[in-house]
């Protein structure tokens, strides 16, 4: 057996002194290393700590503290008037297997073989541009970012703030859920109560927690063609076959949701009513009422997408579906997201009290109750009306943009594409001539600082289209934007 003289400590432990691993980890590290390889073999009597403080030329408390850390994770024990020993366990690490001190870089690959999912192989469109048309999302410069930190500032100074900080209802925070209540209720005609009510992080979660539910493998789920994507891959992920109906200037067909219920077991029926997603199409009354009808007499789940409902500019906007429900068939998704900034996840479920019960529970295991601090700020500013007073302002700004972009896109690309001005939302649908390869065009706006992500782009051998929004950007932004855009369609 060795005895702690005979040992190379100080070729055994280098240490780095420009690292910014600790000294005392370092030694550690490199001594359990050395266990592991059975160079410090069990039974061998370490040096005391002035000894080895002494080799190494480092403090004895760096080495005390080394000694705890070894101690701590079971390399050592100190045995009473004799020393301290590596443990006499077998810890040494067979050839070929790895130990502390193999490890020079975290691996880029697994060593175990998992599930790879080309279906949620969708990359996200991040844009390190100054110009960026997008998806439709708002302008977070105009978001009431000042009230809202008040707000959440004031909740997290008040003496009862344990109330928030803790565990609460699965169903997210009741006297946001409260106010949330009476906010849709006036402003959707909804007449529902805080029980009907499960916040969320945005309408994505609200999607998938709702399909994990409902949709078993095999089950048949209606959708608009085209659809909203991020939907789609939800419900494929679910198990479901996806069954595409013809959209047109009313939304989506009735007539072709009908005639599949008549052939097939629907289960689930997906709608982005107020602004249908692409096309950005309304859902007319008489189509609404219809499929409602549809839904009880088949006996499928319909399940509302409440996208863009806070944003429209010529008239009074058709209520939802939920709000015309009295047979609890349509399962109701909506957030905050839109209405104040896409980093903001706030997003709410509606639905009968038993179907919220059921959803809780799932909630449960995936995100135990949401941000309860976040959510309280929220609540005070829907109570204080802040919330209403900004959609107020946010619309009249939106309205305008959306009259100098659809009066850009008239004046300067009318030769190449056509358009229908929307009548709400932050999107334009533009449909463009097939000699037109809008993939180059998205190529050469970014060669120019101007962000079109490829994720905007519908071209197949019958739709050459482009979903263009326009809320995120001012009149200077737009204008620059447009010229961008136009010499890049002159080039391709």
């Amino acid at each position: 057996m060795s005895s702690p003289v005979d040992i190379p400590f100080k070729s055994l432990i280098v240490i780095n002194r420009h690292s910014d691993t600790p000294v005392y980890m370092q030694i550690a590290r490199k001594m359990i290393g050395a266990i592991q390889h059975g160079t410090l073999a069990p039974g061998v009597k370490l040096p005391g700590t002035r000894l080895l403080s002494q080799l190494l030329q480092v403090h004895r408390k760096t080495i005390v503290a080394a000694y705890n850390e070894i101690d701590s994770q079971g390399w050592i024990e100190t045995l009473p008037n004799k020393g301290t020993f590596i443990t006499s366990r077998s810890l040494i690490i067979p050839p070929g297997q790895f130990a502390y001190e193999d490890v020079k870089h975290y691996p880029k690959t697994t060593g175990f073989a998992f599930q790879k999912s080309m279906l949620l192989d969708r990359p996200v469109a991040v844009s390190k541009t100054d110009l960026e048309f997008n998806d439709g999302l708002p302008d977070v410069r105009l978001a009431p970012l000042d009230k809202l930190s008040k707000a959440y500032s004031s909740v997290l100074k008040r003496k009862n703030n344990s109330r928030y900080l803790g565990y609460s209802h699965v169903e997210g925070n009741e006297y946001f859920r409260i106010e949330l209540t009476s906010y849709l209720n006036n402003t959707r005609g909804l007449h529902v109560s805080r029980e009907n009510i499960m916040t969320t992080r945005g309408i994505q979660m609200g999607i998938y927690l709702a399909s994990m539910l409902l949709i078993e493998p095999g089950d048949q789920v209606v959708v608009g063609n085209l659809s909203y994507y991020v939907a789609n891959m939800i419900f494929q992920q679910a198990g479901a076959n996806i069954l595409s109906v013809p959209v047109d200037q009313e939304g989506i067909s009735v007539e072709a949701v009908k005639k599949l219920c008549e052939t097939r077991k629907i289960r689930m029926l997906y709608l982005t009513p107020h602004h249908h997603y692409p096309t950005t199409v309304t859902l007319s009354a008489e189509r609404r009422i219809a499929l409602l009808n549809l839904s009880v007499q088949y006996g499928f789940v319909i399940l509302e997408d409440d996208h863009d409902y806070d944003f429209h500019f010529d008239s009074s906007p058709f209520l939802p579906l939920a709000s015309a429900d009295s047979s609890g068939m349509v399962v109701y998704i909506g957030s905050f997201c839109k209405a104040l900034a896409p980093g903001l996840r706030s997003g709410y479920i509606v639905a009968p009290e038993n179907f919220i019960t059921e959803l809780a529970k799932l909630r449960r295991i995936v995100d135990r109750q949401g941000d309860l601090i976040m959510e309280q700020a929220l609540g005070e500013l829907l109570h204080e009306g802040e919330i209403q007073r900004h959609l107020k302002k946010a619309q009249k700004v939106y309205h305008q943009r959306r009259d100098q972009f659809c009066g850009l896109l008239e004046s300067e690309l009318s030769a190449y594409l056509d358009f229908d001005v929307p009548p709400g939302g932050l999107a334009v649908w533009t449909e463009w001539q097939k000699d037109v390869n809008l993939l180059r065009v998205s190529k050469e706006c970014l060669r120019r600082d101007l962000h079109l992500p490829q994720t905007l782009l519908f071209q197949t051998g019958k739709l050459s289209a482009m979903r263009l929004g326009f809320g995120n950007l001012n009149e200077v932004e737009m204008e620059r934007a447009m010229e961008i855009l136009v010499g890049a369609v002159r080039l391709a």
